[in-house]
């Protein structure tokens, strides 16, 4: 059988979308799988064993472009697909399965997809509760989703070489315990936590003999800065703005421990099996958790969280002001020790 997949456009979802490859060559053995995606998310599908090949989406997110979209369906019809599952619940997320006649086109309801999709499923809260459920039911037929079913977590898996050619670039190396630590989300700053608290979850670490590590993108480069101000510069690194998402992926697979704020960095530490703490202020683990193990979430107890905004409504962030770093240091004994023991 060879199925492609429609892919999401965010870093996070698209860890996730691991767990329903996964589920798919479980079920189906003998599939190969090809993940239709936005270019940027090829590193972290080329660290997916289950998935055959990446195509990249000539379109940019949100923009129609039917001409565009039709020239990529009549290259994708040769390839003769059996089935479809699109992942976004965006019409125009659809229309390239059905320009190219894939005879089975699955997918949630969204926007009027009706007739772009053939095997159009109803979406029930109680049994698909998390996003990485709604994936992963897709690999069933219609009706046929068991009630408890397993949802394998992702494992992210980026090759020697790339890890390897990563470490030199930057001049790294594993001879003190690294903590990765990952302030940025590009949500807003409702989900980031204080760089003064991060700063001390670092000088913590570094006073026991570790080293930091400082990723995320270009836009987390003055906070990233803002935590490595006064701490020693020989035990700390700055990646963010720096690296490639492949090279975040490798050097990231390096790291013996991590903290993230809610974010596609989350997600793929998780995946990478990093002892991980997540951090949750306006949003809330009951959707979107990572999915380790080795893994503890610490989020905001205040009444107005999560409240899913960008921004805070009242403009105090006491969901992360609040989330003291004596809290986040212990929860991140905690897994530290778990990982040790497993």
């Amino acid at each position: 059988m060879k199925i492609l997949i429609v892919g999401p456009s965010w870093v996070g979802d698209m860890v996730m979308a691991q767990s329903l490859f996964m589920t798919l060559r479980r079920e189906h053995p003998e599939s190969q799988i090809d993940v239709l995606a936005p270019a940027w998310s090829r590193p972290i599908i080329e660290a997916m064993p289950e998935v055959n090949k990446t195509i990249s989406m000539p379109v940019g997110h949100g923009a129609l472009q039917l001409s565009v979209r039709r020239e990529l369906a009549r290259a994708l019809q040769t390839r003769a697909y059996d089935w479809s599952i699109v992942l976004p619940n965006s019409l125009k997320s659809a229309l390239v399965p059905w320009f190219a006649k894939i005879p089975r086109r699955t997918g949630w309801k969204g926007e009027m997809r009706y007739g772009l999709l053939n095997d159009l499923r109803p979406l029930d809260k109680s049994i698909y509760s998390l996003m990485v459920h709604k994936y992963v039911g897709l690999a069933y037929d219609k009706g046929t989703t068991p009630a408890h079913y397993e949802c394998p977590p992702p494992k992210l898996r980026p090759k020697a070489e790339n890890i390897e050619s990563a470490l030199a670039s930057f001049n790294l190396d594993k001879g003190r315990p690294v903590l990765a630590l990952c302030p940025g989300a590009e949500f807003g700053r409702a989900k980031k936590w204080p760089e003064r608290h991060y700063a001390e979850i670092a000088k913590r670490h570094i006073a026991e003999g570790g080293q930091v590590w400082l990723f995320g993108s270009a836009n987390d480069v003055p906070a990233c800065e803002v935590i490595a101000s006064g701490l020693p510069s020989d035990a700390l690194k700055m990646l963010a703005g720096s690296t490639t998402l492949e090279q975040a992926v490798a050097l990231m697979s390096q790291a013996d421990l991590a903290v993230a704020n809610d974010s596609g960095l989350m997600h793929v530490a998780a995946a990478l099996e990093v002892p991980l703490v997540a951090l949750f202020g306006s949003t809330s683990p009951d959707y979107t958790p990572p999915l380790s193990k080795h893994c503890e979430i610490v989020k905001a107890t205040i009444d107005c969280s999560p409240c899913f905004k960008r921004d805070c409504p009242y403009g105090h962030y006491k969901c992360l002001e609040d989330m003291l770093p004596n809290k986040v240091w212990a929860a991140l004994e905690r897994v530290k020790a778990l990982a040790w023991q497993t």
